[in-house]
């Protein structure tokens, strides 16, 4: 069993119409259906995901060198009325009957096996592992539970804090989301935030977060600014801006006080949109940094796109700073490029003095990092402002 995804037709679909996109289907499904033989089956289940169940293959290897001459196929230019249109596959294959001797079980397996293989970044194929099912697993455990602990309340915010370097104190601090669970205590961001995005969570997750994070902001001195995470997928939603307002108002929070990062990420799709709406948080008064630069694709011409404020130094750079060349030399030159265009640069993940003291020789203007404090709960807010009140560099 072999699970076909095409990789890049929303791009087809977005850039020409889904009339381009429907005929592009019918293409695709020709040149499979070339392919099989008279007891294979191909199969469109929807959207562009087919299906094709073999019949005569009797081992792994002969499944893998039919999967990599499909994906090859497929992947062959189009030519729709002179326009060469170019888009790719990805395949998990499943089978029987170690994979399953059902149908149901294959299809399923085979399925994994594709979402597997679109997260090695497509363009590829990829067989059924027993591990793909165990993670399966644990996934729909958590998707399950996430959808509960707002109920039990679970959820909680921790704030690291932001050193402004030329003042010597906290500037800020970073709105960080924490998941206590019940049963198995703290879990990683990293584990739970790519799920709730998959399953749109996220979205009111993400309401909870700025509502929680302006109410607990505005108790703090004025001077003291807030940090928040936004989701590329937050902003699908459209009411972002409308989100923001509610959230400043209810909270009596100034707008100035407030910075909402932004991943790289957000400018691959919908672009016009998502600039739109950028714009209009930026005319509230909010300020916007775009978080891990220089980690994504084409920094550059996105701080020619919007005016960001703030640029966050992504930590990969920071840990080897003082060991590594390379890193100091990009540090170095982002540090120069927020001088040039009058932007904010703050560096993550800094751990060491060393590091301290060369980003402090670069010029970057912030710093966060474990080596003043790990992400605190909110009742720990006031002792960290208290022992920073003192110059930051001694109190770290």
């Amino acid at each position: 069993m072999l699970c076909i995804d095409l990789d890049l037709f929303k791009n087809v679909n977005d850039s020409f119409g889904h009339p381009m996109g429907d005929r592009l289907l019918r293409c695709v499904a020709e040149r499979l259906r070339a392919q099989v033989g008279g007891q294979d089956l191909v199969a469109r289940f929807g959207g562009d995901e087919f299906a094709i169940v073999l019949a005569q293959v009797t081992s792994p290897n002969e499944a893998s060198d039919f999967a990599a001459r499909l994906i090859e196929i497929v992947s062959a230019p189009y030519d729709m009325d002179g326009l060469e249109v170019v888009i790719g596959a990805s395949i998990g294959i499943a089978l029987a009957p170690g994979d399953g001797e059902d149908c149901d079980a294959l299809l399923r397996n085979a399925d994994m096996a594709l979402y597997r293989a679109k997260a090695h970044g497509g363009g590829c194929h990829h067989f059924f592992e027993k591990e793909m099912d165990r993670q399966a697993q644990i996934r729909r455990d958590m998707e399950l539970d996430m959808r509960h602990a707002f109920a039990r309340g679970e959820f909680e915010l921790h704030y690291q804090p932001l050193i402004d370097l030329a003042e010597d104190r906290i500037s800020g601090f970073e709105s960080l989301l924490r998941w206590r669970h019940i049963e198995r205590g703290m879990i990683s961001p990293a584990d739970f935030i790519p799920i709730a995005e998959d399953i749109g969570l996220i979205v009111g997750l993400g309401e909870w977060v700025l509502r929680q994070a302006c109410i607990e902001a505005a108790r703090w001195p004025d001077d003291i600014k807030l940090a928040v995470n936004l989701s590329p997928v937050q902003f699908r939603s459209r009411n972002l801006v409308q989100v923001v307002i509610s959230a400043l108002a209810q909270s009596g929070l100034s707008p100035r006080r407030l910075e909402l990062e932004i991943t790289e990420s957000l400018f691959l799709a919908d672009s016009e949109a998502n600039l739109a709406t950028l714009h209009q948080l930026r005319s509230l008064g909010v300020r916007i940094s775009m978080d891990d630069f220089g980690t994504g694709y084409s920094s550059l011409s996105y701080l020619r796109s919007f005016p960001f404020d703030k640029i966050k130094i992504d930590r990969s750079f920071v840990t080897d700073l003082t060991e590594r060349p390379d890193c100091l030399a990009i540090v170095r030159a982002i540090a120069g490029l927020g001088r040039s265009l009058n932007i904010t640069t703050l560096a993550e993940g800094v751990e060491t003095i060393d590091q301290l003291q060369a980003l402090r020789g670069e010029g970057c203007h912030e710093v966060q990092g474990f080596l003043f404090s790990p992400a605190r709960p909110a009742c720990e807010i006031d002792g960290l402002l208290r022992k920073f009140g003192r110059r930051a560099s001694q109190a770290a």
